[in-house]
């Protein structure tokens, strides 16, 4: 089937990431408890709320505070939680818009939190005269839509919104269990295991 639309993860995907860099800075400004949960991988448990869109910016800092008995500033934890997000390669972001200027429908699909959003949108994807909201048709994000994958509706409420067919899309992700729920529902996908890999399709 022909492909006409492309859905991208964000993290692993378009952007960068770097756990050490984000323990360090967490250590950095006395919070080793929450340094301890990344390195153990247990960012689930401490970070779910903020990518569902459950509890504010604030909120997750108040978290964050309560965990690591500290008196750390909100945006000293914020700084510290975007520590995690290194770079969008200009490769990607020109390639991006070659495929846009090829007839390709672009859609963005993140769990991310509104931190890391901020982040990307004002730091990583500004590119000549274009901004993050140049490079997609449309943007779906965890923490506004409320939903996460690889929760199925996640990927049917993005296949009804943007109006297209899941046997024309293509869905590049980093994670095998949010490829395996798009598969389920009749989306073409690519495992993007590499950071780069998806430029080479």
């Amino acid at each position: 089937m022909l492909i006409k639309n492309i859905i991208f993860d964000l993290g692993g995907v378009l952007v960068g990431l770097d756990d050490q860099r984000c323990i360090d800075a967490f250590k950095a400004i006395g919070a080793p408890q929450i340094a301890q949960y990344i390195e153990d991988h247990r960012t689930e448990d401490l970070f779910y709320d903020t990518e569902v869109g459950n509890i504010s910016q604030h909120e997750f800092c108040n978290e964050v505070r309560r965990i690591a008995s500290c008196n750390v500033r909100d945006e000293d934890i914020v700084w510290a939680w975007n520590r995690l997000l290194t770079v969008i390669p200009n490769e990607k972001k020109v390639r991006l818009l070659e495929l846009h200027d090829k007839g390709f429908r672009l859609f963005l699909l993140s769990n991310t939190n509104e931190m890391h959003w901020n982040y990307c949108a004002e730091e990583l994807f500004p590119y000549k005269r274009w901004i993050a909201q140049d490079f997609f048709d449309e943007i779906y994000l965890s923490y506004e839509l409320h939903k996460i994958k690889p929760q199925e509706d996640i990927f049917a409420t993005v296949l009804a919104d943007a109006g297209i067919k899941a046997e024309e899309t293509l869905f590049i992700d980093d994670n095998e269990a949010n490829i395996a729920a798009a598969r389920e529902l009749g989306i073409q996908t690519f495992w993007n295991e590499h950071p780069d890999d998806w430029l080479k399709i």
